[in-house]
């Protein structure tokens, strides 16, 4: 399974993106999905996380109630939308699948990931 990522770029702060993802088979409707970021000099760090079926969605609390995570199933492609973004967002994102349907905050539960989409937010 290859995971392509896309919708990252350069956005100034308060500004908004849409990443997507998008699995080259599908294998993950019955998977959850997730996201994750690698900012400079960090350690890649949890996101957001959407079970199988989009009813339970997880999220860290530094982008909770800015980003939000969905999926579309038919189309094999998970999202984020990431609203008042700020300078401490910039940061490689990127997006896995889950082992099982219901994934949450740790790498270990995913099993494919992307190959990461650069975020930057200028202040």
């Amino acid at each position: 399974v290859q995971l392509q990522a896309s919708g990252g770029g350069l956005v100034q702060a308060g500004g908004s993106l849409r990443l997507s993802c998008t699995a080259s088979r599908r294998t993950n409707s019955n998977n959850a999905m997730g996201w994750f970021r690698q900012g400079p000099g960090k350690e890649r760090e949890f996101v957001a996380s959407i079970s199988w079926r989009g009813g339970t969605t997880i999220y860290a609390d530094d982008v909770q109630g800015r980003f939000t995570i969905s999926r579309d199933n038919a189309k094999g492609t998970v999202y984020l939308q990431m609203n008042s973004l700020k300078p401490e967002d910039t940061a490689v994102y990127y997006c896995a699948v889950g082992r099982s349907s219901y994934s949450g905050r740790e790498q270990a539960s995913y099993a494919y990931w992307g190959q990461g989409t650069q975020v930057t937010v200028s202040s």
